[in-house]
């Protein structure tokens, strides 16, 4: 029996900043008085939080509005920290929101090349930063989210103005944070994606891609404080289940891999076979090629390549490079994939290695490897196929006299 894994999923078409996220959360069902208990909590008495419902581009949003007198001091990671343990948030959601400001302070370290304890929080230490943070962790673990994934993340472009003058979008900081973060390309010339955002949606954020298969249950959108020209300024939020979390066991492992393609009507057997040994050799997860017909009614071929995502642009340069192909094709899928480990059996020709596969109901299924199946065929002048029966007969035995022995320790 299946337990529904509860998701939300960002569509940061528009980017995304602290007040986006909060705005989206309440928007999506989280109550406003419950995250102004949270900030009263923290120490922050004269912050007073509103929502208002606003139109961005024809959109209907949720907009929370921070209110809090000017502060002239800057706050350290320690401060946050202190003000997040005295809180009334639960452990876990303290862990998650010093999780949020650490990864920040690791980030302005990295630019300025200080010590973490020494990183001053000029606007991520301002109150209404801190607000939009804590109160978005709390948002998040009042609904209940166990699972977060994302878009791609725009960032904008131009300059924007930060404690320490005026530097290029993404700012240094956000920069930082979206390391290993896939980009969507934007011309917007103002800044979409801030500090607060950035380290909010890659601290929980599992993958960022397409929509994954889920059951929505409601959506939120968050106002973002800006308008833009023929773009509403809001964060989209999902929130449902996971469709895969119904239909498959928990032991099933979950994962993205990318899909890269192309077609071709003019190489030669001999230039194909060689690119596809250079493509092993590169460490993709598979490949094949599918009988396929072009146009002007040319036999063709279809070379499919299975990789993980930082393999894709080696894959393309090969395939420019080795074949006549004008173009590739490449995009992201999900897979289930089922846990597997190495193991090995002794039969009465000596030892054979293998893969042993766990089933999602828990039976283990073992396949021996094709070439120390072959190197004994031909050592012991025996047919392949008997090996194999004969490996696979000593893996059953092998699990049942486990099987004995694992309950006569039981029984003793």
């Amino acid at each position: 029996m299946c337990t529904p894994m509860k998701t939300a999923y960002f569509d940061c078409f528009s980017g995304i900043s602290g007040d986006m996220v909060l705005g989206a959360l309440v928007d999506a069902g989280v109550p406003i008085d419950a995250i102004q208990q949270v900030v009263d909590s923290l120490g922050l008495t004269n912050c007073r939080l509103e929502t208002r419902e606003v139109r961005k581009n024809g959109f209907r949003a949720t907009q929370v509005v921070v209110h809090t007198p000017h502060e002239h001091h800057h706050r350290h990671l320690h401060h946050i920290v202190e003000m997040i343990e005295r809180s009334s948030l639960s452990d876990t959601v303290k862990e998650q929101a010093v999780k949020v400001f650490t990864r920040l302070g690791e980030a302005e370290a990295r630019v300025h090349g200080v010590p973490l304890e020494k990183v001053h929080f000029h606007e991520v230490g301002a109150a209404d930063s801190i607000v939009d943070i804590v109160g978005s962790v709390f948002g998040l673990s009042y609904l209940g989210i166990e699972a977060v994934y994302a878009s791609a993340i725009p960032t904008g472009g131009g300059t924007v103005r930060i404690a320490h003058g005026e530097v290029s979008v993404p700012a240094p900081a956000t920069a930082e944070l979206l390391r290993g973060v896939p980009l969507l390309p934007c011309d917007v010339q103002m800044e979409m994606t801030t500090p607060t955002g950035a380290a909010l949606i890659t601290t929980f954020a599992r993958e960022f891609g397409p929509l994954p298969a889920m059951e929505i249950q409601c959506i939120g959108y968050g106002a973002g404080s800006r308008d833009i020209p023929h773009r509403p300024n809001v964060l989209r939020l999902f929130v449902g289940e996971l469709a895969c979390a119904k239909a498959t066991s928990p032991s099933v492992l979950r994962d993205r891999i990318w899909v890269v393609q192309t077609n071709y009507d003019d190489l030669s057997a001999e230039v194909l076979g060689y690119t596809l040994e250079k493509l092993w050799e590169l460490g993709v997860l598979d490949l094949f090629t599918t009988p396929i017909q072009m146009k002007k009614n040319r036999p063709g071929v279809q070379l499919t390549v299975l990789c993980n995502e930082e393999l894709v642009p080696a894959v393309e340069s090969l395939l420019f490079r080795e074949t006549t192909t004008l173009g590739v094709r490449f995009w992201p899928v999900e897979r289930h994939v089922l846990p597997r480990q190495v193991a090995s059996v002794q039969t009465r020709w000596g030892e054979i290695r293998g893969k042993v596969r766990v089933l999602p109901d828990g039976v283990q299924e073992f396949s021996p490897e094709f070439e120390a199946c072959r190197e004994i065929a031909r050592r012991h002048q025996v047919p392949l196929r008997e090996v194999y029966e004969a490996a696979e007969e000593a893996f059953r035995h092998q699990g049942a006299q486990q099987m004995a022995d694992e309950h006569s320790c039981k029984g003793g």
